[in-house]
């Protein structure tokens, strides 16, 4: 989800509420702490250099249990944000603290937000010496119980 897309749908709700991967709901006395720009420059495996721009939204929960952030007030958060550090119509990436603090993607269903689990992935199959069929095939084996083994090729 963009930036963009959270204030349409921000503009149609009457309460704000993120469901989790498992089901469960953030409760509904969150605060969002922090609306971010985050510049990542790197090299993948495959050594391309490469970039990406997110926005980032860090959800937090205290014991104000009185709280509640009104669609409107987190509209003018937005916009703030967009105002100050120069955020565009960037993908949105949230912070929530669990075991440690969790990062996700963004989705609307209509009626609340989801966070959606995000995966890591290479970025060079094709340059980087692991074939994507091989790859998942020795992680098959290694899911099956095959043992993994230095002269295996499994790594």
């Amino acid at each position: 989800m963009t930036i963009e897309e959270i204030k349409i749908a921000l503009t149609n709700l009457d309460s704000i509420s993120f469901e989790l991967p498992n089901g469960d709901f953030v409760p509904g006395h969150f605060h969002v702490t922090e609306v971010g720009k985050i510049n990542k420059d790197f090299i993948d495996c495959g050594g391309t250099r490469r970039s990406e721009t997110l926005a980032s939204f860090q959800l937090w929960e205290a014991g104000d249990v009185d709280h509640r952030l009104q669609p409107s007030k987190l509209i003018n958060i937005i916009e703030l944000s967009q105002k100050v550090l120069g955020i565009g119509n960037e993908e949105i990436e949230v912070e929530y603290q669990a075991d440690t603090i969790g990062k996700y993607g963004l989705d609307f269903n209509g009626n609340h937000f989801t966070l959606v689990a995000k995966q890591t992935n290479c970025l060079a199959k094709d340059n980087c010496g692991v074939p994507e069929n091989v790859a998942k095939s020795k992680m098959i084996e290694i899911a099956s119980g095959s043992c993994c083994t230095p002269d295996s090729g499994c790594c």
